[in-house]
């Protein structure tokens, strides 16, 4: 059937259990991916895209790690935008508009080829422990499965409850059972739990739609991808994304269904994600609003399912194709089927460890949206994360954390821990205070030397990534010590609206200016003939721009972090006594003795924890 016994299982294939598997064997663990159903591996259970504002830095960061998120997105793409190119390049976020069959296709093929990673479908129910150790998992057949480590990302399943209008029935997403059994088992050994919410719009046919009423959305003129590897290629052709918009018409149909609506009855009373709500919650909210955007997204090359965005919705199935048809090009609209809302079982973060191991069961492991996340790409993150140190543990090794200045990974995981959360958890550019350092151009060669040193990227993926940054620095020392020709300067000046100069001056200077960009510089023949007998691509001229305009919020966020990484290298001793020090708030002992930080860093960022209070931490231990 499988081995007797493994150094990782993993429990759940959405997106979190592919990248925690995949890592885990690529690592060289012999690992168990178990689920409830191999023909939904990676599903996209909500909507068919990958990235997206800070979401596209995850994704290239999992990619730079040596997980396959990149790859898959990249393969099952039909639209390719880079979002927020008017602002500056640390918001500049990728985004893939994806077919969600080929999506799974791929997931599955790409695991399916990976060396010590075996299948089986079943559901875990319970776990098998031992003197606050775990041993394996035991499923509903019965079978008692043996591992040095396990992993749980059980996403939407845990006691999954779908709700669309009065109706409820359990499931953990449309047409699946949820998981009955584990919340409870988990609760015995001394977890807290609680419930969230989520959301998804109707699916309907688009032959059933007038595309000529919406606003086309096409994908960039040139489409670039997610992963830094050669194994994927741009797209050479793209499906159009539309947007249309709701009416007061719309707002007064929905209105009707509120007395049936679980959002407003009491059906529904966990958390939601506040900053992506129902469409009913739109309306009710921001009642002085006449109208909403609807992103209308096609689902893949070979279908006419179209996923409805910004249309999420759990009113009853009647209130929403009614209310659906008031929208402009949905006059005659189709259903595939309708919105619904689903409520799950998570665990608060703070109950682990920066590696994702439960603080009160050694070798368990929690990724996904069982710690509370929202997305796609915080799964996948936080799965690459727990494969890695569930691998590491099994080895009896130091576990692998990525530090707020390094990732953005870095930052998801942090907040989680430290902070936890009461809402389903989204990652934003806000959220990192190093987000100039943080960008997506940059991943690689933030995070590549560091798969490489797990033994993730091979020699020649860091190979590649140092002639990447040689020919970086050798093209910024370039552009620092080559000067220009005044009158060809001030020429481009000129046509840029820009003040004149009165002297020669060197190429970074030129380029520092706002209204100058790289492809004015490619008005200078110097610089083409050094780009040419160098081979450098845009690529690498996008990324030198960036390093000469961004200079001084690029040295500032250098230094500010290495100012913290002091507090980071002062250890705080494993079972510290809070309770001793008498000028200590009682919040502070309170909240310093649930989370356990390790570092003063880390003791920092909880919530509640404010300087005086690190000011009586570094006195009591001789600082």
């Amino acid at each position: 059937m499988f081995e007797s016994s493994y150094d990782v299982v993993v429990v759940g294939a959405g997106h979190a259990g592919c990248e925690a598997a995949a890592s885990a064997a690529n690592l060289g663990s012999k690992t168990l991916l178990v689920t409830m159903n191999l023909q939904n591996v990676a599903q996209m259970s909500c909507n068919p895209a990958m990235g997206g504002i800070a979401k596209g830095q995850i994704v290239r960061e999992i990619d730079a790690l040596g997980g396959y998120s990149g790859i898959v997105s990249d393969r099952s793409a039909i639209q390719y935008k880079m979002l927020n190119k008017s602002k500056g390049p640390a918001m500049w976020s990728p985004r893939v508009q994806s077919d969600r069959s080929l999506f799974t296709l791929e997931w599955r093929s790409l695991l399916e080829k990976t060396k010590k990673l075996d299948f089986y479908q079943d559901t875990v129910v319970d776990l098998i422990i031992d003197k606050d150790q775990i041993l394996g998992v035991k499923t509903s057949l019965g079978l008692k499965i043996y591992s040095k480590t396990v992993i749980l990302t059980n996403g939407t399943f845990l006691n999954g409850l779908i709700h669309i209008g009065e109706k409820n029935f359990g499931g953990g997403r449309a047409g699946e059972k949820p998981s009955t059994g584990l919340t409870a088992a988990i609760e015995k050994l001394g977890f807290s739990s609680g419930r969230m919410k989520t959301g998804t719009p109707p699916r309907v046919d688009g032959r059933s739609l007038d595309y000529s009423k919406m606003e086309e959305q096409p994908g960039d003129s040139k489409p670039l991808k997610f992963s830094f590897t050669n194994l994927t290629q741009p797209l050479t052709k793209q499906i159009s994304c539309h947007i249309t918009h709701t009416n007061n018409n719309v707002h007064e149909v929905l209105r009707t269904g509120f007395d049936r609506s679980p959002m407003f009855n009491g059906s529904i009373q966990s958390s939601g994600p506040r900053y992506c709500p129902s469409i009913e919650d739109k309306i009710n909210r921001f009642s002085e609003k006449s109208q909403h955007q609807v992103f209308v997204e096609p689902e893949g090359w070979n279908t006419v399912e179209v996923y409805v965005n910004g249309f999420s919705t759990s009113l009853p199935d009647d209130i929403q194709y009614k209310a659906l048809k008031q929208v402009k090009g949905f006059e005659n609209v189709k259903f595939f089927r309708p919105g619904y809302a689903i409520e799950y079982d998570y665990f608060p973060p703070t109950q682990l460890y920066h590696s994702l191991e439960t603080k009160r069961i050694q070798n368990l492991f929690f990724a996904g949206q069982i710690n509370g996340t929202t997305g796609y790409e915080e799964a996948g993150a936080q799965g690459i994360m727990a494969g890695i140190n569930a691998h590491l543990k099994s080895k009896n090794k130091t576990p692998f954390i990525l530090g707020r200045e390094e990732a953005y990974i870095g930052v998801l995981i942090d907040d989680l821990i430290l902070k936890g959360t009461d809402e389903p958890y989204r990652m934003f550019t806000s959220r990192a205070e190093y987000r100039t350092l943080l960008r997506q151009d940059n991943a690689d060669q933030r995070l590549t030397a560091k798969s490489y040193e797990l033994g993730l990227a091979s020699d020649e993926r860091m190979r590649s990534v140092e002639r990447k940054q040689k020919k970086g620095k050798d093209l910024v020392l370039y552009l620092e010590k080559s000067s220009y020709s005044l009158a060809q300067a001030n020429k481009i000046l000129r046509n840029n609206n820009d003040g004149e100069v009165r002297q020669k001056d060197k190429f970074s200077k030129l380029l520092s200016r706002p209204n100058i960009k790289r492809n004015d510089l490619l008005k200078f023949k110097s610089i083409i003939s050094f780009l040419d007998e160098n081979a450098m691509d845009d690529e690498i001229f996008e990324q030198a721009e960036i390093e000469i305009k961004y200079a001084g919020y690029i040295d500032k966020e250098k230094r500010t972090a290495d100012k913290l990484k002091r507090l980071e290298n002062i250890k705080i001793p494993p079972e510290f006594d809070y309770e001793r020090l008498a000028s200590l708030s009682h919040e502070a002992k309170e909240k310093l003795t649930k989370i356990q930080p390790t570092t003063l860093a880390q003791a920092s960022r909880i919530s509640g924890i404010n300087p005086s209070d690190i000011s009586v931490l570094l006195v009591s231990m001789g600082r």
